[in-house]
């Protein structure tokens, strides 16, 4: 092989090292993101001067902690959004009744919980449609947003929801620590109060026997609406978004 035809393969090789990098990188950043998505429509905060908030709790619902987190609202007079899992729903019928009964919003957060980035368009719908169908088979005839697990996302999802119009909300506050480190119900409050602004989407995990993050729920209204705020549903705080590109 010539010297020329070695150069062309070195170069071709390199140039195809760097693209594989680039796709790489650029997926590592798009998975995660709570800001962005290849398409559809994505909100993680309103642009608001009102001092309003949504309150969003992800997962479940379970019967065993539905009576501490729906207490905790109730004697506040707060109205949340709940991202819930479809077989959870299924399992846990007397928490999801009170929920709705309530006059919560409900939103999808997939059937089973399984991070929504290399999967099959058959796999997205079947994670996302399941779960709609679980929610309204409860009762609940409200707005349905989504919420991917763990915030993930890449292609298909994304294209899915664009292809049946459906809108994505992450979120912009969570002081939550899932890295095993111990974390009391003060500390996250804390990160909660100091993070939050007008239009703030605010993320709690309670279920599932999270403690901490249960008790944090009255502190967080309380310290919040000391300040000023209201609390919202996500569909509430969406009807006062101002025009701008998604």
């Amino acid at each position: 092989m010539s010297r020329r035809t070695w150069r062309t393969l070195a170069v071709t090789l390199s140039t195809l090292v760097v693209a594989a990098l680039s796709v790489g990188y650029v997926a590592y950043r798009l998975i995660p993101s709570r800001t962005t998505q290849l398409a559809g429509e994505l909100v993680h905060r309103v642009d608001t001067d009102d001092r309003v908030v949504a309150l969003t709790f992800d997962d479940g619902p379970t019967d065993a902690d539905a009576a501490a987190v729906l207490d905790a609202l109730a004697e506040r007079g707060v109205l949340a959004t709940f991202y819930l899992n479809g077989r959870e729903i299924v399992a846990n019928p007397d928490a999801m009744q009170r929920i709705i009964a309530e006059g919560h919003e409900i939103g999808n957060h997939t059937w089973s919980h399984r991070s929504m980035t290399f999967v099959t368009l058959d796999t997205v719908a079947e994670e996302v449609e399941s779960t709609d169908t679980a929610i309204r088979a409860a009762g609940y005839k409200g707005p349905v947003t989504f919420r991917p697990p763990f915030g993930n996302k890449l292609l298909t999802l994304p294209l899915y929801l664009a292809r049946h119009d459906r809108l994505t909300v992450t979120w912009d506050v969570s002081s939550e620590d899932f890295s095993g480190a111990e974390q009391s119900s003060a500390d996250i409050v804390d990160g909660i109060i100091a993070t939050t602004r007008p239009g703030s989407i605010i993320l709690l995990h309670p279920w599932f026997g999270r403690t901490a993050s249960l008790e944090a729920i009255g502190e967080v209204i309380d310290r919040l609406a000391a300040e000023g705020y209201r609390f919202v549903t996500v569909s509430e705080l969406l009807e006062g978004r101002r025009p701008g590109p998604s």
